[in-house]
């Protein structure tokens, strides 16, 4: 019985061990990028959720008359211990805080993407050096030189 895996990387072209298509596909540039930009994410998600809950959300609870946005929830069934039944509630706080840390992810991106069109048109404004002449313009250039060292 002929292997399917085997099968396939046969059809695609000569025969290749599973290891070292998995070591070519990870050696590819894109997929390293884009795993080091997954973990760079998750641990950039860390710290908006953490400034999110420990430094937004507690002054603007102060504000609006020390409310906990984490805890605010609308309670369809209350939690009933004799039956055992956990509560059952919408927590619309924790919702607000979610998005608040969406926007405030989303304007970090905005404000990156933004510096790096300004990297990108300051580097497209700068002044190519002028070509260099072509062997035909050196000499005509000499030619000239020599013509009007005759004049002088």
């Amino acid at each position: 019985m002929i292997d399917p895996l085997q099968k396939i990387s046969t059809a695609a072209g000569a025969p290749m061990s599973m290891a070292r298509e998995f070591r070519e596909f990870i050696a590819r540039g894109n997929v390293i990028d884009l795993a080091v930009g997954v973990i760079i994410g998750g641990a950039f998600g860390k710290i908006v959720t953490s400034l999110v809950d420990q430094i937004v959300m507690p002054p603007i609870g102060l504000i609006l008359g020390k409310v906990d946005f984490s805890q605010l929830k609308i309670v369809l069934q209350p939690a009933d211990p004799s039956r055992k039944l956990a509560q059952v509630a919408i927590g619309y706080g924790a919702f607000l805080n979610t998005v608040i840390q969406f926007l405030i992810v989303a304007f970090i991106i905005f404000l990156m993407i933004k510096l790096l069109n300004v990297m990108r048109r300051e580097e497209a404004k700068a002044p190519a050096a002028p070509p260099a002449p072509t062997p035909t313009e050196t000499l005509l250039g000499e030619i000239r030189d020599l013509l009007k060292a005759r004049a002088e």
